[in-house]
């Protein structure tokens, strides 16, 4: 087998996601692999080794009720960035967008890092200095 360039396996992994075809994931992800997930805020899960990231990602790509399509990849040697949507539910607003930061090496998945817009409001810099002042003064 000839070694697979940055661009093959992430397209290769995107179809994975895209058909739900747990199978494109064969012989994709490095037994070193590590992961971290966009979930739960703020770090995300860490997972590691090939066995336990096949396993997390083949269990998200499996659930037919879900969508992840991707918007945009940017390849850069062995790194890869791909911005994402995914719809989770029917509704208006059951999606999230998100991105990945990849890195392969003997085309194999070694890193994967995933990132995306939070539900909810996160507080701008000066309204997170207000709080933090405040709860420090013990101030209203």
């Amino acid at each position: 087998m000839s070694v697979r360039s940055t661009a093959e396996v992430i397209d290769r992994f995107n179809r994975a996601f895209t058909e739900h075809q747990a199978g494109l994931l064969a012989d994709l992800i490095a037994e070193e692999c590590v992961m971290a997930s966009v979930q739960p805020a703020p770090g995300g899960q860490l997972v590691r080794g090939r066995a336990a990231c096949t396993a997390w990602w083949t269990a998200v790509l499996e659930d037919r009720a879900t969508q992840f399509t991707p918007q945009d990849v940017i390849i850069a040697g062995d790194r890869a960035t791909i911005v994402w949507t995914y719809r989770f539910g029917a509704g208006p607003d059951s999606w999230v967008r998100g991105v990945n930061v990849m890195r392969v090496t003997g085309g194999r998945i070694v890193e994967a890092i995933g990132f995306s817009k939070t539900a909810g409001e996160v507080p701008l810099a000066a309204e997170a200095d207000e709080v933090d002042r405040r709860t420090r003064t013990g101030g209203v």
